[in-house]
């Protein structure tokens, strides 16, 4: 049996574990959250989302086979274009989007809707993973690396926090982590991380000052959750605590074991209990020690993230790991965070458990090109070495030739 499942399922074994574990606990807690949309918008059909959801896992799982045959340094070529494209379509977004949840975030295209952003958060990983490692030779040098990724990775943040705050951030902080690891010097991010906190500081105090600067974007959304967390302002009420009071009694109703498997009561209550907030649901119905469960499965994914890392011998391989490994890792803990009180409302999913077509899909990609950098790490077509500058000369010219 294992012999013919390390036949056609390459890779790190120990991920593929965790992306079949995720996929049950997502089927499961999707089908019991969404109980009460189903009887207010398909007449109580509560295997309607069941089967959808289960399509895009499906749909999911064969897009990580898929990416994980592929060979990244294919990939090298697509930077770019990506990182255009990208652009191009959060403008789009930005004037033309489909507006949810008081946002454009979305863009529908042939009747199919997505988050431009997901897109995005690939788009920028893989560019600045390119121009890390083709410039390793002279990264002290700002205008090789670090200016280049400033530019176009600011570029698609400001895109992105028009709508989704949150979202831009967690990308910010990600790229600032690549950089770091990719060798450019600590006082050049020490000096961006400044002005950008100092900016949007600004932007704070300038929201308390003129209120018709709040009526921009999302600046009245981002202060009235900011305010809500730290019980302070005008909007310290139940109104905007609504949410984060339901998560946790979620949480508290939950205890050690769980209600057990449909037995929430929060679903009915909560906003979002399928999506946002699932992490709750996944707690109230299975307790402190179903969700230590699901910490433990992205706490996993991280450190086999960290071995595959030590392991690739592609400098570009390597940085697009790390980069994509982050991520998901981030949009986890944050997800959790939120159910938990930890951190203020933001509206991250969590990664191949929360419902939504496009958050499965490019978190799949993700670990579909996780899979394939550890795949040719554990043996392939490279050796299981460190990762240098000379490899990743060579993955250009493989690229260049095929």
């Amino acid at each position: 049996m294992k012999e013919k499942f390390l036949k056609y399922f390459k890779g790190d074994t120990t991920i593929w574990i965790v992306v079949f574990l995720l996929s049950i606990v997502s089927m499961l807690t999707v089908y019991s959250a969404t109980g009460t949309l189903a009887y207010k918008k398909m007449g109580g059909n509560t295997f309607f989302y069941l089967m959808r959801h289960g399509s895009f896992l499906l749909f999911g799982i064969g897009i990580i086979f898929l990416f994980h045959k592929i060979n990244f340094r294919f990939l090298l070529r697509f930077t770019k274009p990506l990182i255009y494209l990208s652009a191009g379509l959060l403008i789009f977004t930005l004037l033309r989007g489909v507006n949810l949840n008081e946002a454009n975030r979305w863009v529908s295209i042939m009747g199919v809707q997505f988050q431009t952003s997901d897109l995005a958060k690939i788009a920028v990983i893989m560019f600045i993973a390119s121009v890390l490692s083709q410039n390793q030779d002279h990264i002290d040098d700002p205008k090789a690396a670090f200016w280049p990724i400033v530019k176009w990775a600011g570029i698609i943040c400001l895109l992105i926090f028009g709508a989704d705050f949150s979202t831009a951030a967690m990308l910010f902080f990600i790229c600032c982590v690549l950089m770091y690891v990719g060798g450019i010097k600590f006082v050049l991010l020490a000096k961006l991380f400044g002005c950008l906190l100092a900016g949007f500081a600004f932007m704070l105090l300038l929201a308390y000052a003129v209120p018709q600067i709040s009526r921009i974007g999302r600046v009245a959304t981002i202060k009235a959750r900011i305010e809500s967390f730290v019980g302070i302002g005008e909007h310290n009420d139940a109104e905007h605590d609504y949410q984060a009071d339901h998560s946790k009694m979620a949480i508290v109703h939950g205890g050690i074991t769980g209600q057990g498997p449909g037995n929430s009561t929060q679903r009915n209550f909560l906003p979002h209990p399928y999506s946002d907030f699932i992490y709750a649901i996944i707690v109230e119905e299975w307790g402190i020690a179903g969700g230590t469960f699901v910490l433990v499965l992205y706490l996993t994914l991280l450190y086999r993230i960290r071995v595959i890392v030590r392991r690739s011998r592609s400098a570009f391989g390597t940085f697009l790991c790390i980069g994509l490994g982050i991520s998901l890792a981030i949009q986890a803990l944050i997800n959790m965070g939120v159910a938990v009180n930890i951190f203020p409302v933001t509206g991250q999913t969590l990664p191949l458990v929360s419902m939504g077509g496009t958050s499965v899909v490019f978190t799949s990609i993700a670990i579909g090109v996780i899979l394939n950098v550890s795949r040719y790490a554990d043996g392939g077509d490279l050796a299981a070495e460190p990762a240098t500058v000379d490899n990743q000369k060579n993955d250009i010219n493989t690229t260049e030739n095929q």
